[in-house]
């Protein structure tokens, strides 16, 4: 049938002038998710690691992009030699500390991320650990179901939010998110950062030049800084010794801000997430062990991004129109 050969040529032509993307692997524990590939393949030829490995001579001419899901696959010197046409490194996530942003631009090569695809989520989870800390969620769920438990204290007390005083560590696009949510508590806000908002105003923030008075001051401290030279361990034994002896530190930045010896500090509850530790965010390293020794500390994966609308906008975000030019 010449009209079926004809529709036949056309399509392979299409599928094989799609930019080329390196993938680690389609499914399973570390690959891209297998619900969104359908939607990568309308605009890319997705190449996984496993094919590239088996015929690198021809693969690596095609491949324009790799797209870095969960911090997978290691971009290193050797396969950015390997790739003479690779344009884009496209990160799916907002933090790029697992790149060597200045080894991969000396190729030419841009580096590019989500910034904005997880913005609310990671507000929101900034307020369910606020919440939970303050009202001893995790505690009690484990007096709830334990057999041992016969009653509950009456003596057994928690804090309230509405009215506390939030200090937020950090007022980008997350922080401003979080400030918003906090509003609606009717929470008194305290802020810190770099420069002063023009919006404080809108969900009634007040400036802290320094971060002490911010630290002195609040019932809650929300850690939302994106990483640097000049953030890392930025909250360490000093810093935690300026807050109250009630107040919680809640971190969702990276696990880098804060020195691991925070939890025998003068704080007494400190929430973080998990996934966000050393040695990098897909590793569970001692320090999470360390913390949920305590009965005052609970922490969740990284489940910030872990949405199905989130995993799809960071499939394409990370590459914007003029990514192959």
């Amino acid at each position: 049938d010449p009209y079926f050969s004809c529709s036949l040529s056309l399509q392979v032509m299409a599928e094989q002038e799609l930019p080329g993307v390196l993938i680690l692997d389609i499914g399973g524990t570390q690959g891209v998710l297998a619900n969104h590939v359908a939607l990568l393949k309308k605009h890319f030829c997705l190449i996984t690691m496993k094919e590239f490995l088996a015929n690198k001579k021809e693969m690596s001419k095609k491949i324009q992009s790799v797209f870095v899901f969960e911090c997978r696959p290691t971009i290193d010197r050797e396969l950015l030699e390997s790739l003479p046409n690779l344009k884009v490194i496209a990160n799916s996530g907002v933090g790029v500390d697992h790149l060597d942003v200045k080894m991969i631009s000396s190729f030419g090569v841009k580096v590019t991320n989500t910034p904005q695809a997880v913005a609310d989520s990671t507000a929101d989870i900034g307020m369910a650990l606020m919440l939970a800390s303050a009202r001893r969620l995790v505690e009690g769920c484990q007096i709830a179901i334990s057999p041992d438990t016969e009653h509950f204290a009456v003596d057994w007390l928690g804090v309230e939010v509405t009215g506390a005083t939030l200090g937020i560590i950090g007022m980008g696009s997350i922080g401003y998110k979080v400030a918003q949510r906090a509003k609606a508590f009717e929470m008194k806000i305290l802020y810190h950062n770099r420069n002063r908002r023009e919006e404080e105003q809108a969900v009634g923030a007040h400036y802290c030049e320094k971060m002490d008075d911010l630290l002195q001051q609040s019932d809650f401290v929300v850690l939302v800084v994106n990483l640097s030279p000049e953030t890392h361990k930025l909250i360490g034994k000093r810093e935690l010794g300026l807050m109250k002896p009630t107040a919680t530190l809640i971190n969702i930045s990276r696990g880098r801000m804060a020195r691991r010896h925070w939890c025998g500090s003068a704080v007494e509850v400190v929430f973080c997430p998990f996934a966000l530790t050393l040695p990098s965010p897909t590793q569970m390293g001692p320090f999470p062990i360390y913390c949920i020794s305590h009965t005052r500390v609970a922490g969740t994966l990284q489940i910030n991004d872990l949405t199905q609308s989130i995993q799809s906008r960071q499939n394409l975000e990370p590459y914007p129109n003029d990514s192959f030019l």
